[in-house]
């Protein structure tokens, strides 16, 4: 990947970012949820906090998005960001781009001060980048199970005992 670079998606990347969204997502085992209509709308409604791209040699790769939440937990609420969709064009799978962008999607989440992360994914994949199904737990989610998971931006910050998560706006009108 030493020739892949990373930068914000803009708006004229919009229509290669839904192909790339589409490529990836209409082989999975539960067929096309409407991923790419998912991000347009976010976009749309502000809630887009971090989106960013991968390109090598002028094609992009991959796109990664965090998304507002609403968070509140133990009284208070926290800064928090929903990871998803990630995808990658089909052909490039399997070479590190989902990781490495969603290791620097973590990274500018931390510069901007987000305390917690949630995901919405594979329980086998996500924990590699500190992900934990039983933090997410402590949190009432209509997306709670073993699918739901989240994480501490601040590793030194102690877990919440409980509270509640919620997803942008969008994720409830997708259907």
């Amino acid at each position: 990947m030493r020739d892949d670079i990373v930068c914000p998606a803009l708006a004229e990347h919009a229509d290669a970012i839904d192909a790339i969204i589409r490529a990836a997502f209409v082989d999975t085992e539960f067929g096309y949820q409407g991923e790419a209509e998912l991000v347009r709308a976010l976009d749309a409604d502000g809630d887009a906090l971090v989106s960013i791209i991968m390109c090598r040699e002028q094609e992009i790769l991959g796109h990664l998005l965090f998304s507002r939440m609403n968070v509140e937990a133990d009284g208070r609420t926290l800064s928090a960001a929903a990871l998803g969709p990630v995808s990658v064009l089909p052909k490039f799978q399997g070479q590190g781009i989902g990781t490495g962008l969603i290791r620097i999607g973590i990274m500018i989440l931390e510069e901007k001060g987000i305390d917690i992360s949630f995901v919405l994914g594979h329980e086998a994949y996500y924990p590699r980048f500190g992900y934990s199904p039983d933090l997410a737990a402590r949190f009432a989610s209509p997306f709670a199970g073993p699918h739901f998971m989240a994480m501490m931006l601040d590793s030194a910050a102690p877990w919440p005992l409980g509270g509640r998560a919620d997803y942008a706006p969008a994720f409830g009108r997708m259907g």
